[in-house]
């Protein structure tokens, strides 16, 4: 299987050529997944003249397969837990495993949001047109607690918007948006890096340079919707 894009910023352009037909109403934000989804976000963004914020979710791995998401947990006030209860049961999993676990990765976010957002305040979302963005999705469990807890936040459109993921995922995550946008589905899916020619792992140093590379609105700019 040869690979489908370059690299995040090509993927990236083609995902904002799409989301332009959409002709969403305003106002528009962009909420990206650290770190992979940050690039990306950043490039459609900018594309859009919209602001670019962070959507912060953790997967929580199966005690044996780290890599295949047992659940997720999505930082907030409170913080948003969907866990996968068929592969958990199938699979013999302790609730106690998920509960150690759900800790663990909520420190995490805890010090990625200090590192990446320096106290900046979240983009409001209420009566927005959000697009919730990614680098590809595989079994879909973190980006379902992810779309759950923006949708808490009230947007008037939720999209989700990303360059690659299975058919079957897209079709149980159509319950929790207003739209997909996904330039491929291929088929078998196996892995997402799969689908890049160049997929390194995005640091902190990107996430932050992604960031500073949008404008911040001022607060008159976003959140409520002009007369």
């Amino acid at each position: 299987m040869s690979p489908r894009f370059t690299d995040r910023s090509e993927a990236a352009h083609l995902l904002a050529e799409r989301l332009r037909l959409l002709l969403l109403p305003p106002p528009l934000v962009v909420l990206a997944l650290p770190r992979g989804g940050v690039p990306i976000g950043a490039i459609v963004a900018r594309a859009l003249g919209a602001p670019l914020d962070l959507l912060m979710v953790r997967k929580i791995g199966m005690p044996w397969q780290p890599e295949l998401a047992l659940a997720a947990v999505v930082d907030g006030d409170p913080p948003e837990l969907v866990v996968d209860e068929a592969l958990r049961r199938g699979a013999g999993v302790h609730p106690d495993y998920i509960a150690f676990q759900q800790t663990k990765e909520l420190h995490e976010l805890a010090r990625r949001r200090a590192a990446y957002l320096h106290g900046r305040q979240p983009v409001p979302l209420a009566g927005c047109s959000v697009i919730v963005v990614d680098d590809g999705i595989a079994t879909g469990t973190t980006m379902r607690a992810a779309l759950q807890a923006v949708r808490r936040r009230a947007p008037q459109r939720l999209v989700l918007a990303v360059p690659v993921a299975p058919s079957d995922t897209l079709a149980a995550l159509h319950a929790e948006v207003d739209q997909i946008v996904c330039l491929a589905q291929p088929t078998p899916f196996e892995a997402v890096g799969l689908h890049y020619r160049d997929f390194h792992q995005v640091s902190d140093e990107e996430v932050v340079a992604a960031l500073d590379s949008v404008a911040v609105p001022a607060p008159h700019e976003n959140g409520t919707r002009r007369p």
